[in-house]
């Protein structure tokens, strides 16, 4: 397929607007507390009839110190013995989880997320992954994809080397910006020399893929500052870049309101950033995979997008569509058959319910017809950048253009912007609209549809 992209800043602006990143249909807006554990074991024992692969997802919420532009769920702590009482709840999540599925169905993607994964110790790592063992079958033939989220500050050469050893073999890390004044404002001191010699061991070790993350809104960054970055980054030619855009919303995210909205780039700056950014990756020889994401046409993402298999979860982009989501931890959300589910927030009442013998989920959504078929329809879109109407069609057993008679009018207004083509048979996403990919999902959202004023982030 055509993976190129078309920067038009004229239609970036006329469709600035907020939406959903679309990592689930219907998304979490809409997960109710009406779903409840029972719930949950009985969606997930109803799976091993199918028995397809698994994928894990655990959540470890521990930071050692804050990075104000963050909006995930954390515990910020220096204490490092506070991760014992976590992991042990941890281990009887995985005991009950593990009750739930055959183990013939076999792991294949793995990911440590949080948080920072590293901040447990090396025997706790270790632990974690035997425990994992126990309940699940992991591969030992290293053909899973077993991937982890790094912070360079946290890690040496020891510490990759063992990850590389308990089985994983991809890394995600966070760079953000090398800026001294960027990092200062955002409370993230990094070094390049700390950064890259983290990168250098995991190609050592055999990692099979690296990802870096940069972010582009923070403050002080403009046009020059923040190519220089990018230059570093392109010149140790990592596997993937994922370029993500700061959403300042400091009334939801409390460490945002330590940034001072004064010092941050003004709108045009940050679409002039995107800008220069995309030139630059694509000069560099990086695909636009959609969402923020690039990736050199080799990679596993840039392979799969081209034959079709490019799926979309709460970890970003994924190579697995087959699998169901086990997600552990705090807050983690998983996806089994199909529903979606949700962790407790709170350590304390995660542990409170682990203590008295129940899964830790508290809210969740069993999928109608209808959502499950707008699920295809915007997997589809922002995975492939095309949706097939004949397929859905048989799949589904509807009339397209009867059924979504009402999404039409918005449709035929997106391609007259020369977001995207209609045929009879096709719905086809041109390169000038891919950076705006959730305003055409957002097409097909019931739930947007019905409702709005939800608080999402700006879709550029």
């Amino acid at each position: 397929m055509d993976q190129t992209l078309v920067f038009d800043p004229a239609l970036i602006r006329r469709y600035d607007t907020s939406g959903p990143r679309y990592t689930s249909y219907p998304t979490a807006v809409q997960f109710h507390e009406g779903f409840t554990d029972a719930d949950y074991r009985a969606a997930a024992l109803s799976t091993n009839s199918v028995a397809s692969p698994l994928s894990l997802y655990f959540h470890i919420p521990f930071c050692d110190t804050v990075c104000f532009y963050c909006g995930c769920n954390k515990v910020v702590t220096k204490d490092r013995s506070r991760a014992a009482p976590y992991l042990a709840r941890l281990f009887k999540e995985i005991e009950m989880q593990g009750a739930l599925f055959d183990r013939s169905r076999t792991v294949d993607q793995l990911h440590w997320g949080g948080g920072t994964p590293t901040f447990i110790s090396h025997d706790e790592m270790r632990e974690l992954m035997r425990v994992t063992g126990e309940y699940f079958t992991l591969r030992n033939d290293d053909s899973g994809e077993y991937s982890i989220e790094i912070d360079p500050r946290e890690v040496g050469a020891e510490t990759i080397a063992l990850l590389r050893e308990i089985g994983f073999n991809r890394m995600s890390m966070g760079v953000q910006d090398f800026d001294p004044q960027v990092q200062k404002a955002v409370n993230r001191i990094q070094s390049e020399e700390e950064t890259m010699a983290v990168l250098a061991e995991a190609r050592r070790v055999g990692f099979k893929s690296v990802s870096i993350d940069l972010i582009y809104g923070l403050p002080f960054q403009g046009v020059t500052s923040f190519a220089r970055t990018l230059d570093k980054i392109i010149a140790v030619n990592p596997d993937r870049l994922s370029v993500f855009n700061y959403a300042h919303l400091p009334e939801l995210f409390k460490p945002q309101r330590r940034i001072n909205e004064a010092d941050l780039p003004s709108p045009a700056e940050k679409l002039d950033i995107l800008s220069m950014t995309i030139e630059r990756l694509a000069q560099a020889g990086y695909v636009y995979i959609g969402m923020d994401h690039f990736a050199k046409p080799d990679d596993e993402l840039a392979i799969a997008q081209r034959s079709r298999t490019l799926y979309r979860n709460f970890q970003g982009y994924s190579t697995h569509a087959d699998c169901d989501l086990v997600a552990m931890g705090t807050t983690a959300i998983g996806k089994v058959g199909n529903t979606y589910s949700q962790n407790v927030r709170g350590i304390d009442d995660y542990y409170q319910r682990l203590d008295a013998g129940q899964l830790p989920v508290f809210r969740g959504i069993d999928l109608s017809d209808d959502d499950v078929l707008r699920r295809e329809i915007i997997t589809q879109l922002i995975c492939h950048f095309e949706l097939d109407i004949p397929s859905i069609e048989r799949q589904f057993g509807i009339n397209y253009h009867a059924y979504f008679n009402s999404e039409q009018e918005d449709l035929l207004s997106m391609q007259n912007d020369g977001l995207l083509q209609i045929d009879e048979h096709h719905v086809h996403v041109l390169p000038a609209g891919r950076l705006l990919i959730r305003n055409i999902c957002m097409v097909f959202d019931a739930y947007l549809r019905e409702k709005a004023g939800q608080r999402y982030s700006k879709v550029i």
